[in-house]
C-alpha cells in the first residue's frame, strides 16, 4: 500500500484519547444503570453495547480522535482480548456447550455460505442500474476489493490481508473497502443488537426450542451462586496473572506456531493459496488464549469466576468495543454510495438467508446471532454479542470465531471467483 497523508485528529494523544473512550464507557454504563425516566426509556430501545460503538464513531467523525494516529485498537485487541477470552472461558461448559447441538454450525456455515453468493448476486443487482459501480479493469477491478470484504466477513483482519495480497486490488483504493466493510459490518451488528432485547419474541416466531441454551444457562449460573465471595486483592493479582501470563504465552505461542507453519509449508508461505491465512499470528494467539482458558476451566483456577473473573473480561471487552467504535467515520458513509449500495444488498443475502434456515430448523435467534458475527464480526465481536444474551454463552462466540478463521481464506477465495464471474456478466 502506498503511504498517505493522515490528517491529524483534534487530540493524538493516546493517553487521552483513553481517557476519553473510558470517559464514554462511564457516560454509556452510569446512565443505562438509571432505572427511571428519559434513559431507562432509552436503553430499552437501544442496546448499551451499542452505544459504547457509537458514541465513539461520534468523536472520530468529529475529527476529534482518529484511529489512524492511534494504537489503542492494537493495545486492545492484542493485550485485553486475550486477557478476556481466558478470563471468560475459565468457567466454561465444555459438555453444556457441546450439548446445544449441530444447529450452532449449522446457522455459522449458513451465515459463510450468505456471504459467498450475497457478494455475486448484489453484484448482478448493481450492475442492472449502474454498471460503472461493478466496473473496472486490472489492479482496479471493483470484485479484488470486494475480495478482500469477503475475507474480512468469512473470517477477518487476517483473512482480509490474505484476500488483499491474493489478489492485488489497487492500495490507493482499498481504503475506500475497509470504510464498506466496517461501515456495514457495523450496521448489521447494531440491526442484531437491536434483535438481542427482543429475543422471546423472536424464537417465538422462529418457533426455536431453545431449552438447551437455557440449561447451559442455569447451569453456568447455579455454579457461578455457588462460588460467589467477597474479593479479596490476593484474588485480582491472581487473576491478573493468570490472565496476563497466558495472553505472553498465547503471543509467545502464537508467533513460533506461525513462524513454524510457514517455514515448514511451501502452501502456507505462498500468499495466493487458500491456506495462507493459517500464518496469521493473531489467528494462533486468539486459538491458545482460548486454549488455556479451556484447560484451565479443568482445574481449581475455574472457581475464581466467583470472585468475577467474566466481570474483568467483559470490562476488558468493552474497552476493545470502545477502539473498534473509533474506527467508524459516520462522516465517510455517503463518500461512494455504490459500494455501500453493494454492502447492503450482500449483508441482506446473508441476514436472509440466515432467518430462512433458523426458520427451517427451528433455530433459536442466538444461534443466527452468534453465526452471523462469527463471520462477519470474527474473534473481536462475536463474544461480546454472545456476551450481550448471557455470560455464559460467551465462549460459543469465541469457539465459532475461531472457527471462521480457519474457514474464511476458502470461502472469500471462492466468492472472489464467483464475483470476477458475475462482473464481466
Amino acid at each position: 500500500m502506498t503511504d498517505k497523508i493522515i490528517p491529524q485528529p483534534l487530540i493524538a494523544d493516546d493517553t487521552i484519547v483513553f481517557g476519553l473512550l473510558a470517559l464514554c464507557l462511564g457516560f454509556v454504563f452510569y446512565t443505562s444503570s438509571i432505572k427511571t425516566g428519559f434513559w431507562n426509556k432509552f436503553y430499552k430501545i437501544v442496546p448499551t453495547v451499542l452505544m459504547c460503538y457509537l458514541l465513539p464513531g461520534i468523536l472520530t467523525s468529529m475529527g476529534i480522535i482518529s484511529d489512524e494516529t492511534s494504537n489503542l485498537y492494537f493495545m486492545a485487541s492484542r493485550y485485553l482480548l486475550p486477557a478476556a477470552l481466558v478470563l471468560m472461558t475459565l468457567s466454561i461448559d465444555l459438555k453444556g456447550i457441546i450439548n446445544l447441538g449441530p444447529k450452532a454450525l449449522i446457522m455459522f456455515f449458513t451465515g459463510s455460505i450468505g456471504i459467498m453468493i450475497g457478494g455475486p448476486i448484489a453484484i448482478l443487482i448493481v450492475s442492472i442500474f449502474s454498471p460503472e459501480t461493478v466496473g473496472g479493469s486490472g489492479p482496479d477491478a471493483i470484485w479484488r476489493g470486494l475480495a478482500t470484504i469477503a475475507g474480512s466477513w468469512i473470517g477477518g483482519g487476517a483473512n482480509q490481508a490474505a484476500m488483499y495480497e491474493i489478489f492485488k486490488y489497487n492500495p490507493d483504493k482499498f481504503g475506500g473497502m475497509v470504510l464498506v466493510d466496517i461501515v456495514v459490518a457495523n450496521l448489521w451488528m447494531a440491526i442484531i443488537l437491536l434483535g438481542v432485547g427482543k429475543t422471546k419474541k423472536i424464537d417465538k416466531w422462529l418457533k426455536a426450542d431453545t431449552s438447551s441454551i437455557e440449561k447451559l444457562k442455569i447451569k453456568v449460573s447455579e455454579h457461578t451462586e455457588r462460588i460467589t465471595r467477597i474479593t479479596t486483592l490476593p484474588d485480582y493479582i491472581i487473576m491478573l496473572s493468570l490472565s496476563f501470563t497466558a495472553v505472553g504465552l498465547a503471543h509467545f505461542l502464537g508467533n513460533n506456531f506461525s513462524g513454524l507453519l510457514e517455514n515448514t509449508f511451501e502452501v502456507i508461505r505462498d500468499k495466493d493459496n487458500f491456506f495462507s491465512s493459517l500464518s496469521s499470528k493473531f489467528l494462533w494467539m486468539v486459538v491458545f488464549a482460548t486454549a488455556v482458558g479451556i484447560a484451565l476451566s479443568f482445574t481449581k483456577a475455574k472457581n475464581y469466576e466467583g470472585a468475577g473473573a467474566s466481570k474483568i473480561g467483559g470490562m476488558f471487552i468493552y474497552i476493545l468495543v470502545a477502539t473498534i467504535g473509533m474506527q467508524m467515520d459516520l462522516g465517510k458513509v455517503l463518500e461512494n454510495p455504490g459500494l455501500i449500495v453493494i454492502g447492503l444488498l450482500w449483508i441482506s443475502i446473508h441476514a436472509g438467508l440466515l432467518i430462512l434456515m433458523a426458520k427451517l430448523i427451528k433455530a433459536p435467534f442466538f444461534f443466527l446471532a452468534v453465526g452471523s458475527q462469527a463471520n462477519v464480526g470474527g474473534a473481536a465481536s462475536a463474544p461480546v454479542v454472545a456476551a450481550e444474551f448471557h455470560p455464559s454463552l460467551t465462549s460459543v462466540g469465541i469457539l465459532l470465531a475461531v472457527f471462521g478463521y480457519v474457514v474464511g481464506t476458502a470461502g472469500a477465495y471462492i466468492c472472489a471467483l464467483l464475483m470476477e464471474v458475475a462482473s464481466q456478466v
